[in-house]
């Protein structure tokens, strides 16, 4: 009822678990799906990889009530762009949808937290860098921020590394073409061959890659 009041949505379907989520998206091809994740069955984590994996032109909003890092990871593990607890209102619903269809992440800002805490956490943030680095804020809902692109792992070219790393500022492909003052089909294929390079699915994990290779700093910390 709610997300058909919504500006701008139309309900096509609705699923009673996981295993009837994959068969509707196959039938009807939905721009997003908003996903559950405790059902029977099959649940929102598989029904996602098999979403993700067979109909890679529908998205995917996790919209659930748990916001634990055992149900957040697996779900953005398993290629949803999106991670909304039923606490949302339908703005917040709304705003998700327009981000993940062009591109962005759809995550709740309590969300993006704590991604970014436990890959901090977890020894996964920026790699040590030479002492001529200096800090610097960053990403996500923060706004991240670099010095001069520079080639850097996995063969990727200056170009490449730009767009990473507005990429994992957030950016839109429109707003990237913005910015380097490019279309938006070449930013498409810097994508393509950043994805191939670095061995990426999605722009969740390219945006970890990102943290991972230092392109992006974390907030408060200093790279030394």
């Amino acid at each position: 009822m709610l997300l058909g009041l919504l500006p701008g949505v139309e309900v096509v379907g609705a699923a009673r678990d996981g295993e009837e989520a994959v068969a509707l998206t196959a039938e009807l091809e939905p721009d997003v799906v908003l996903m559950d994740l405790r059902m029977p069955r099959c649940d929102g984590v598989e029904a996602t990889r098999r979403i993700r994996e067979r109909y890679p032109g529908t998205e995917i909003v996790v919209l659930t009530t748990y916001a634990d890092d055992e149900s957040l990871f697996p779900a953005l593990q398993a290629g949803a762009r999106g991670y909304l607890t039923k606490d949302a209102g339908g703005e917040e619903i709304v705003r998700a949808l327009r981000d993940v269809t062009d591109g962005r992440a759809g995550l709740s800002p309590t969300v993006q937290r704590r991604l970014l805490e436990q890959l901090l956490e977890r020894g996964e943030g920026p790699e040590r860098a030479g002492p001529s680095d200096g800090p610097g804020p960053h990403p996500a809902d923060v706004g991240a921020t670099a010095g001069p692109a520079a080639p850097e792992a996995d063969g990727l070219t200056e170009r490449e590394t730009e767009v990473l790393v507005l990429v994992a500022d957030g950016l839109s492909n429109q707003e990237i073409a913005g910015r380097l003052r490019i279309s938006t089909a070449t930013v498409k294929t810097h994508i393509n061959n950043l994805f191939a390079k670095t061995g990426v699915r999605d722009r969740a994990q390219a945006v970890r890659y990102a943290y991972q290779h230092g392109l992006v700093r974390a907030p408060g910390r200093r790279v030394t």
